[in-house]
C-alpha cells in the first residue's frame, strides 16, 4: 500500500482529512459530546489528541461552510440523529496553548491578541443592523487590542450573544488548553491574579448562559472547582478516571495493532507496547499517540513524548520534594507501586506541600498510571506506578538528577565518570568523595537512611552512561541484593558493583571497619553472579561508607 502521511504537527481536522493524512477514527467523540451535559471538560495529558478532537467538533458544528464531506466515511456518519446537528451552529473556537507571560500584564496581552483574532474571524457581524453603535465601538476596541480587563473577561459571552442574534442559533464554545495560562502563572508568580481573571471569563460565558448550545473545554488538569469553576453547576468533568469517552483520547490496543499493520511494522508491537503503552483511562489500556505517530514516521524507538516541552513544572516540583517523597519516587523508579488516595482535581497552591496533590498532578499529567481503582465517595484510592519505558527514561535521566541540582555540574560529573569507565579508579574515588563533601549539606544526608540519599545520587549520576551500560538497582544476585550494578554492553569491558553502607554507631564501627564489612558482604553474598552469568570477566567493586556528609570509598577487583 502507499503509506499515508503521518500527521505530526497537524492539529487542524480539515487539513488532516483533505491532506490524506493517517488518522485513527475518533469521530464517535462527537456523539459523546452531543448526548452529554451542556458544559464538558476533558482533562488529558499533553499531546494525547485534545486539539484535534476539538477541531473535529468545530468542523462538525460550524454553520458558516459546508463541511459534511469531512465526515462522510467516518463512524459518526452512521449516527443519523447526531448528523442532523452537523453544520447547524455558530462556533467560537480558540486555544490558550501558547498563552504565557513573565507577569500578569504579559499574559493578558497574549489573551487580548487571541480574542482580537477571534473577533476578526467574525467581523461580518459589524455589517449587521442589530448591533448598537456603542457595541460596534467595543467590538472594534477588542479587535484593536485596546480592551480593558473587564471587557476582556466578558468578551466571549458578548461574542456569543452577537452570534446568536445573527445566526438565530445558540453558539457552541470550544476552548482548547484552558489551563495553560494558569500553569504559566503558577511558575511565574501571578497565579492569584490570573485565576481570578479566568474564573470571571469562564463564569461569564458558561454559567447560566441561556444562549449556549454546548461548551467543551480541554486541558491537562482539572483546576479545583472551588478555584475556577465556582458555581458552574452545568459542568461535567470526564477525566482519565471517567467511563465516558475513555477511549476517545490516545490509541487503544486494537488501534495500535491496525496502525502498525498499515505501515508493515506489526513485528514491532511488543517493543512499542513496552515503550508507549501503559496508560489506564478507566477501563481502556491506552498508548501515547504522539509517540506512536513519531515511531511510525521515524521507525525508531526513542523517548518522543518526554522530550517535548512541558516538563518545567514537573522538574520544579521534584526538586522541592521532601525526603519522604524522594523515597516514594525511588520506589517508583525501581518499578514499584504506591497506594495513594487520588482525586481528579488539582489545587495548584497545594502541589508543593501536599504529597497527595503531587501524586494527582503526576497522574493526570501522564507521568503515572493507576490500577485497582476504588471509589470512596468524593475521591478514589488506587495503586500508582510508572506506565512505560518512555516515562521510566524521564525519571531515570532527569528526575533523580534534578534532586541534586546536577544540571549545572555536568562537566565536573562527566570527568568523574570518565575516570571510572577508563579504569583510573584511584582518581575516581578521590573525585567522588571530594564531590560529595563539596556538594551535599548536612541536611541532605541526615535521618535514618542516608544510604538512600547516596544510592539515589549515584544512580542519577551514572544514568548518563546509557546505552554503553545497563544500569540496575536493588536487584537480587547470588545470595543478596546489590545496590547498583553497571553491566557493559561490550563484554570485554569492566562491570561495576556499588555497595553503600552507613557507619553503625551501635556496633562501634569506624570507617576502616565499616569498609571491611562492606567488602566482606559483596564477596560473601556473591553479588558478582549476575555479571559472571553474562560473560563479564573483569568486575570492579566500589564500596562507600558514610557518616553524615563525610564519605570514605575504596575499590577492589
Amino acid at each position: 500500500m502507499k503509506y499515508k502521511r503521518t500527521p505530526i504537527g497537524i492539529s487542524d481536522f480539515k487539513k488532516l482529512r483533505v491532506g490524506n493524512c493517517y488518522w485513527i477514527d475518533k469521530s464517535l467523540f462527537i456523539k459523546d459530546v452531543v448526548e452529554s451535559a451542556e458544559v464538558l471538560l476533558y482533562p488529558r495529558p499533553r499531546r494525547f489528541g485534545k486539539t484535534i478532537n476539538l477541531s473535529m467538533l468545530r468542523y462538525f458544528y460550524d454553520c458558516r461552510e459546508d463541511n459534511s464531506s469531512l465526515f462522510s466515511d467516518l463512524a459518526i456518519s452512521q449516527e443519523a440523529e447526531i448528523m442532523q446537528k452537523q453544520g447547524k451552529y455558530p462556533v467560537i473556537f480558540f486555544t490558550f496553548k501558547d498563552v504565557k507571560g513573565n507577569d500578569f500584564e504579559q499574559c493578558l496581552d497574549a489573551i487580548r491578541l487571541i480574542i482580537s483574532q477571534l473577533y476578526l474571524e467574525h467581523i461580518y457581524l459589524l455589517d449587521s443592523d442589530f448591533m448598537h453603535p456603542f457595541e460596534k465601538f467595543i467590538y472594534n476596541q477588542i479587535i484593536e487590542k485596546k480592551s480593558n480587563q473587564a471587557e476582556l473577561e466578558h468578551s466571549i459571552k458578548k461574542l456569543g450573544d452577537f452570534l446568536k442574534k445573527y445566526h438565530k442559533e445558540n453558539p457552541v464554545i470550544l476552548i482548547d488548553e484552558y489551563d495553560m495560562p494558569i500553569h504559566s502563572a503558577y511558575l511565574n508568580g501571578y497565579y492569584e491574579h490570573l485565576i481570578t481573571f479566568i474564573r470571571n471569563m469562564l463564569s461569564a460565558c458558561l454559567k447560566d448562559n441561556v444562549v449556549l448550545e454546548k461548551a467543551v473545554l480541554t486541558g491537562i488538569l482539572r483546576v479545583a472547582k472551588e478555584s475556577i469553576f465556582s458555581g458552574l453547576n452545568n459542568l461535567k468533568v470526564n477525566s482519565i478516571l471517567s467511563k465516558e469517552s475513555s477511549d476517545r483520547f490516545g490509541f487503544t490496543d486494537k488501534e495500535v495493532e491496525k496502525c502498525l499493520k498499515d505501515y508493515d511494522l506489526s513485528d514491532k508491537l511488543q517493543i512499542v507496547k513496552d515503550w508507549y503503552d501503559g496508560y489506564n483511562f478507566y477501563d481502556h489500556e491506552i498508548y501515547n499517540p504522539w509517540s506512536i505517530l513519531n515511531f511510525i514516521m521515524e521507525k525508531q524507538i526513542k523517548p518522543y513524548w518526554v522530550n517535548t516541552s512541558g516538563n518545567d513544572l514537573i522538574k520544579l516540583l521534584l526538586q522541592k520534594a521532601n525526603s519522604t517523597t524522594k523515597k516514594d519516587l525511588e520506589i517508583l523508579v525501581e518499578k514499584g507501586t504506591l497506594s495513594r488516595e487520588i482525586q481528579d482535581n488539582i489545587v495548584y497552591g497545594e502541589i508543593e506541600n501536599n504529597t497527595n496533590s503531587l501524586w494527582n498532578f503526576l497522574l493526570m499529567s501522564g507521568y503515572l498510571r493507576y490500577d485497582n481503582l476504588v471509589e470512596n465517595y468524593f475521591s478514589w484510592s488506587a495503586d500508582l506506578k510508572i506506565p512505560n519505558k518512555e516515562v521510566q527514561y524521564l525519571f531515570e535521566t532527569q528526575v533523580i538528577k534534578s534532586w541534586f541540582n546536577l544540571a549545572n555540574q555536568d562537566i565536573q560529573l562527566d570527568n568523574v565518570l570518565d575516570e571510572l569507565t577508563r579504569g583510573d579508579l584511584d582518581s575516581f574515588i578521590k573525585a567522588f568523595t571530594d564531590f560529595c563533601l563539596d556538594s551535599f549539606s548536612y541536611f541532605d544526608v541526615s535521618g535514618n537512611e542516608p544510604e538512600r540519599f547516596y544510592h539515589a545520587f549515584v544512580l542519577g549520576m551514572i544514568t548518563s552512561l546509557r546505552p554503553r551500560y545497563t544500569i540496575r538497582s536493588n536487584r537480587e544476585s547470588g545470595y543478596g541484593r546489590y545496590d547498583i550494578m553497571m553491566i557493559p554492553g561490550d563484554k570485554n569491558q569492566r562491570g561495576f558493583i556499588f555497595e553503600f553502607k552507613k557507619i553503625d554507631q551501635y556496633e562501634k564501627e569506624n570507617f576502616e571497619t565499616a569498609l571491611q564489612n562492606a567488602k566482606n558482604q559483596v564477596v560473601q553474598k556473591n553479588y558478582a553472579r549476575e555479571l559472571l552469568d553474562q560473560g563479564i570477566q573483569t568486575i570492579v567493586y566500589v564500596v562507600a561508607v558514610f557518616d553524615k556528609k563525610e564519605v570514605k570509598a575504596e575499590w577492589f577487583v
